[in-house]
């Protein structure tokens, strides 16, 4: 692992061509005892030790959302739960995430449509696909 798994600090990855993914990542608030979030832009930090370890893992980024936190790897539904249980609640954003997404089985059930849009904003902005995987 490239992260101690002391660190607590939080990695959200998160496709920076996507305005739904760029304005979650920038709204989420973790609790203080989380330690730092930090943000990586998948389209931009292809080469940051996360997101190399993440592609090491054969976590496709254009398949789901990624967090890795305390040395441990959250993907698509499950990472959505993980940012629900440690956000602040501060905000409408983290209210709403909080109310929707801390429940795994309701964040299984969201996770596609939300996936769906993504996919669909990406379409009609003309953006290909991050292809993480494909490196």
């Amino acid at each position: 692992m490239l992260t101690p798994q002391n660190d607590r600090s939080l990695y959200y990855i998160y496709d920076g061509e996507c305005p739904l993914c760029k304005f979650a990542a920038q709204a989420y608030r973790v609790k203080s005892a989380v330690g730092e979030i930090h943000l990586l832009n998948a389209r931009e930090e292809l080469s940051h030790p996360i997101i190399i370890e993440a592609t090491n893992m054969k976590i496709n980024l254009d398949d789901a959302t990624a967090v890795q936190y305390a040395g441990k790897f959250y993907c698509g539904a499950e990472a959505l739960t993980l940012m629900a249980l440690l956000s602040t609640g501060n905000g409408w954003f983290n209210r709403c995430n909080a109310l929707l997404m801390r429940n795994h089985r309701l964040a299984r059930i969201c996770y596609p449509l939300l996936r769906a849009i993504r996919n669909a904003l990406l379409f009609i902005r003309g953006k290909a696909p991050i292809g993480n995987l494909n490196l």
